[in-house]
């Protein structure tokens, strides 16, 4: 297992990766060779810090950050010393297998698409979001990637978002639903409605049309949708569950005895919040691409990257890229009207 880690790009710097690395190697994180890609400096100040000595861990400066100002395309291209650019380039070439950044998303996804390619069969790679719900979690795909989509992407989407659900989250035989306007056959716009008649023809555990109150209801494990509504959904959940925590933490502080009653909760809130965490699932997963690649959230902390890198491995151990592109392959076949082919070589 060989990992690049982009250190460059987030709110906190390369001292919150390295300790996020450090807390992972002592969870059993094993790697043959870890590549920190960044300003050497920065990288070496913060390695000193947490007193981190590590066989097989390798510096790979890179003078440029692609910021959150940058427009992503034109940057890649402009700025081919960046970090996100350089830790793509390893696994390019072979020399690591995935890459782990918490920069900007649509730089790393334009770097991902222009160095590593997509598997074969794969139309368009997708972000898959790891969204906690009370119960378990769901995987929502395309969160924000691909605006503009077409049936078939859909179905692509279902089929990587269904590999990662089964392999990374450990669902047997995810859920998978059709983000819609209603759960009827029929519902929708011409996008939905040929997509629902594409996925009904695959070997997926298809459950039909699902809308947003189906979310956290614990009846789907995979929600496809285009990156536009995707997106839209995961800035959502993601400021709800601020708002819902910060309004209890509100209320609960009115008077002494709410304050009281808030102590002899604590036990529960507690728990709540670490059901609800998004950082223990690292961050979102590039889908697609002839290598492993996942997104980490800019504010992440620590216990983000432990996760991260954890998660990461596990993706490697599963081998879901390979699944990925196995699966792609015999979709695209029954819906084509052919027999399924192997995919042809991953590297």
């Amino acid at each position: 297992m060989r990992v690049a880690v982009d250190v460059m790009g987030g709110d906190h710097g390369p001292d919150v990766v390295v300790g996020g690395l450090k807390m992972a190697l002592e969870a059993g994180f094993l790697p043959e060779k870890l590549y920190l890609v960044g300003q050497r400096p920065s990288i070496d100040q913060a390695l000193r810090m947490h007193g981190l000595r590590l066989e097989g861990l390798e510096i790979v400066h890179a003078n440029e950050v692609l910021t959150m100002e940058d427009r992503p395309v034109h940057a890649v291209r402009r700025k081919p010393d960046c970090s996100i650019v350089r830790a793509m380039e390893l696994v390019a070439t072979a020399q690591a297998d995935a890459v782990i950044s918490m920069g900007n998303t649509g730089g790393i996804f334009a770097a991902a698409t222009f160095k590593l390619g997509r598997l074969p069969g794969v139309d368009r790679g997708a972000i898959a979001a790891v969204i906690p719900t009370p119960e378990h979690a769901f995987v929502l795909v395309d969160a924000g990637a691909n605006i503009e989509c077409k049936p078939q992407h859909l179905v692509q989407y279902a089929v990587m978002g269904s590999v990662y659900a089964r392999k990374v989250l450990q669902m047997e035989r995810p859920r998978v639903g059709l983000m819609n306007v209603g759960r009827e056959d029929g519902k929708g716009n011409e996008l939905t409605q040929e997509a629902f008649r594409l996925l009904r023809q695959t070997h997926l555990n298809f459950v039909g049309n699902i809308e947003g109150h189906d979310l956290f209801a614990d009846r789907v494990d995979v929600v496809v949708t285009d990156g536009f509504v995707g997106n839209v959904i995961l800035k959502t959940c993601e400021s709800l569950a601020l708002a819902m925590f910060g309004m209890l933490r509100r209320e609960l502080n009115r008077n002494v005895k709410r304050r009281l009653g808030a102590i002899l909760a604590s036990n529960a809130f507690r728990a709540l919040r670490r059901r609800l965490d998004p950082e223990a699932y690292g961050g979102a997963p590039l889908l697609g691409f002839r290598g492993t690649v996942l997104k980490v959230h800019g504010s992440a902390r620590e216990r983000a990257w432990c996760s991260a890198l954890l998660i990461t491995a596990e993706t490697l151990r599963h081998h879901v890229r390979e699944l990925i592109a196995r699966e792609i392959a015999a979709v695209n076949s029954v819906l084509a009207g052919q027999p399924a082919t192997s995919a042809s070589s991953l590297t």
